[in-house]
């Protein structure tokens, strides 16, 4: 992700890890309007204090199908982000305020919209500067 996109959260989540145990690691989550870029806490007690490593692993949104999978829990939402390679990536966060999952929601589908309207427009161009050119033009 490019260092001039605009972050629209950031905060801690928990994501499920994907060994034999799954145990569940906190991360330091960054939403922007690419995806969704996640650090490993550098853990100091304090969990809102957490500095997070130079290391993230990033989500982008071109590579993401969907937000699924919402569960409700002991105060807790779980939710599952699935991959375009159909990868499933389970994260689970408090259920106070607005939830993580939806913001994520929110922001692939934004995502999705641009990136269609962008291809509807290059199609457009592409078909207006061939009609243009009198090739397609009958008699």
């Amino acid at each position: 992700m490019s260092h001039s996109v605009k972050v629209m959260r950031d905060g801690l989540l928990e994501k499920r890890s994907s060994g034999l145990l799954q145990l569940w690691k906190k991360k330091r989550c960054v939403l922007t309007e690419e995806g969704l870029r996640l650090h490993k806490c550098k853990s100091s007690g304090d969990a809102q204090s957490s500095a997070f490593g130079s290391k993230a692993k990033e989500l982008r949104f071109e590579c993401m199908a969907t937000v699924d999978c919402v569960e409700y829990k002991r105060g807790l939402v779980y939710f599952t982000i699935v991959m375009s390679t159909g990868k499933e990536i389970d994260f689970r966060c408090p259920q106070d305020g607005t939830a993580w999952n939806a913001e994520i929601a929110l922001a692939l589908v934004r995502y999705k919209n641009l990136q269609a309207v962008q291809t509807g427009r290059n199609r457009h161009l592409s078909s207006s500067h061939l009609g243009s050119s009198g090739e397609d033009e009958e008699p």
